[in-house]
């Protein structure tokens, strides 16, 4: 770090010279060159970091999707170089290096590297239920950076406060540059999401994320008419568009594909009927397969283990898939199941359970029986500017794009997410063949209600 007495410039920021000088790299897919400076390489390092290298990005997407195995830790040193890109791209924008100091550089790369620190496996599921007693993962986030060996090195190594790293991942409340920089780690055109798009697509084996030029939309960013968030010129127009577009292709055919959807909501409900029994602080910490270990044995010798055993023991054996509804197919249960907090969910799914045993051949026990519906928080809308430079003009994306109108201004998450109901491959065999899943499952939301 350089002293008070000699303020750092965007030349003496060490990862944007060794990208450039191409030594110190390691490669990561696909055939991707990231620099690894010594004060990078110690964070790595560390032991919260290196939990990272052991927890799966896409979790039980890879029991459909076998070779999605990649990691956190890869994820993130994807988007810390993302991250160098955005910022050797903004150098070149006259407001942007006015207002954004290489001090704020520094700290945006920190929090692009270590924006998954706090992480759990299978974090995204377990938090997409919403319980009140589960701690949110940004509470281990700050613990990891103000608690542990990384938080030293912030300051000796990067002359950064961990809170200011805490508060930049936050993302609330903030204005002026640390706006912009939370905007840049999330936002319609941020470093996350431009990895995790490329990369899933990647290991997932389908090309659906990586069909928009990552090239050409950083070639285009630039600040918006405020000066407090990412825009880009009339020359990125399209590389958004195909962006917009790789997300929704991304969330309708892998994140949100039945079989994908089946194992999650398998996991979910093992994670409620254990919820009061789990220590969730020394669960949190532990690695993907101590994590899967621990909750297989807390479920031992209950009768939904099979739920955990289905998942993760020696055959995989998925819940199917019985009824399904969207605002096209079905759109009143649709409209009265999505966005419904989890426990009332559980609640439907049980008293499913009753009427198809009134109308099956045996008895259908409550866990074997799912309901699955898009979650109460929904995706951001992808709102961005461009920004015309003949005219000097800021137009809105949505406002002269219909691609972009269409999947994401309207809601996204009735587009590409559905309500399922999934039930145990037996019980499937066992569930008369002029059953009408619609009727059953409004007799079972009625009798919730009634309740």
């Amino acid at each position: 770090m350089a002293t008070e007495a000699e303020p750092l410039s965007w030349h003496d920021i060490p990862e944007l010279i060794e990208m450039d000088a191409r030594h110190g790299l390691v490669r990561i897919p696909p055939e991707l060159d990231v620099p690894v400076t010594p004060r990078v390489r110690r964070l790595i390092d560390t032991a919260p970091f290196r939990r990272l290298s052991k927890i799966s990005q896409l979790g039980l997407v890879s029991l459909v999707y076998p070779a999605a195995h990649h990691t956190r830790f890869e994820h993130s040193l994807g988007v810390y170089r993302l991250a160098l890109l955005y910022l050797r791209r903004l150098t070149h924008d006259p407001r942007c290096r006015e207002l954004l100091t290489p001090g704020d550089a520094e700290l945006f790369v920190v929090a692009a590297l270590l924006h998954d620190i706090g992480h759990w496996p299978f974090c995204h599921p377990i938090e997409d239920m919403h319980l009140p007693e589960v701690p949110p993962h940004e509470q281990f986030a700050e613990r990891y950076l103000q608690d542990s060996e990384i938080a030293e090195l912030l300051r000796d190594d990067w002359g950064i406060q961990p809170e200011h790293v805490c508060g930049l991942l936050s993302g609330k409340g903030h204005q002026g540059v640390r706006r912009l920089l939370a905007s840049m780690l999330s936002g319609p055109i941020d470093i996350d999401k431009m990895d995790y798009l490329a990369r899933d697509s990647l290991h997932a084996g389908v090309p659906y994320g990586r069909n928009f030029d990552s090239g050409r939309l950083i070639g285009s960013l630039c600040l918006n008419a405020a000066g407090d968030g990412l825009a880009i010129s009339e020359k990125g127009k399209t590389a958004a568009e195909m962006m917009v577009f790789a997300r929704y292709v991304m969330f309708s055919e892998v994140y949100w594909h039945h079989g994908v959807r089946a194992a999650t909501a398998m996991l979910q409900r093992a994670f409620y009927l254990l919820r009061d029994v789990l220590d969730f602080q020394t669960l949190f910490e532990l690695t993907e397969p101590a994590f899967i270990e621990a909750f297989r044995q807390t479920a031992v010798s209950r009768p939904f283990a099979c739920l955990l055993d289905g998942l993760f023991g020696p055959r995989r054996r998925l819940y199917k898939r019985w009824a399904q509804f969207s605002i096209f197919e079905g759109e009143n249960v649709y409209r009265r199941l999505a966005g419904r907090p989890y426990p009332w969910l559980v609640q439907c799914s049980e008293a499913l359970a009753q009427e198809l045993s009134r109308n099956g051949q045996r008895e259908v026990l409550p866990h074997e029986v799912i309901f699955d519906a898009p979650p109460v928080q929904r995706e951001i809308e992808f709102a961005v500017e461009v920004y015309f430079a003949k005219e000097q003009r800021y137009r809105s994306l949505t406002d002269i794009s219909p691609v972009v109108q269409t999947l994401a201004r309207r809601q996204f998450d009735d587009y590409v997410k559905r309500v399922r109901v999934f039930l145990e491959p037996e019980i499937l065999k066992s569930v008369q063949s002029n059953a009408d899943p619609e009727t059953l499952v409004h007799r079972a939301i009625d009798a919730v209600e009634v309740e």
